[in-house]
């Protein structure tokens, strides 16, 4: 499966913002997209819940409930305010990325920096790409998706994690498993929910609008 990248993603997640890469930089950044592309296995899964009713909800420490969740994050409540389901998505590249990096980080430090950049911007292309077909089928329904929000971003804990990996069954459906400190192997994957509600939203893309840090992130679209 081939998954467009974005170069210009590749480059800001070198760090090159307002500044032209050498040839010599461009020539490699190339070289290890093309090996990323012969490496990588991306895979997605999601699930969809009704939204159950959470009166505190939009109030200071106010919650989020579905499944058998009750996800306690005032940034996330805000960002499903109005929306009746969610989907609950897993995204990867697979582990061929991570191997290409171990094997460039002996041999060739810039090539392997390259190849973090350009599998971060692999697995975001991947996610916006399944993202649109959740955005698809949800016009379907007469249903507008929120921007996607990830564990990690706001007040929304890394903690949940665990819940993504039970209800999606990530290890079986992704292959994607936890370490002890909640970081996802492969490390190129992306967990997320997204709001699906009767009222339009400006954005359905990009979950950095939710954040609280995007203000001052420098990995900000």
């Amino acid at each position: 499966m081939s998954v467009q990248i974005d170069r210009k993603e590749v480059y800001r997640y070198l760090g090159f913002r307002g500044v032209v890469p050498s040839r010599d930089i461009a020539d490699k950044v190339e070289v290890y997209i093309r090996k990323l592309e012969e490496v990588s296995a991306p895979r997605s899964f999601c699930r969809y819940f009704p939204l159950l009713p959470a009166e505190d909800a939009q109030e200071e420490g106010g919650f989020v409930r579905f499944a058998d969740l009750e996800i306690r994050s005032r940034n996330l409540a805000g960002n499903l305010r109005g929306c009746t389901q969610v989907c609950m998505l897993a995204v990867t590249i697979g582990i061929g990325a991570d191997r290409l990096v171990s094997r460039a980080q002996l041999t060739d430090v810039a090539g392997a920096a390259i190849c973090q950049a350009a599998g971060a911007a692999m697995a975001e292309a991947w996610c916006d790409e399944i993202n649109s077909g959740i955005i698809s089928e949800a016009a379907r329904q007469s249903l507008y998706c929120r921007p996607r929000f990830s564990p990690g971003y706001g007040d929304f804990s890394l903690e949940h994690q665990k819940d993504f990996s039970r209800l999606l069954d990530m290890p079986k459906t992704c292959g994607i498993t936890l370490t002890d400190s909640l970081l996802m192997v492969p490390t190129k994957s992306i967990t997320a929910l997204i709001g699906l509600s009767p009222e339009k939203s400006p954005c359905v893309m990009s979950g950095c609008e939710s954040c609280s840090h995007s203000d001052t992130c420098s990995y900000k679209r």
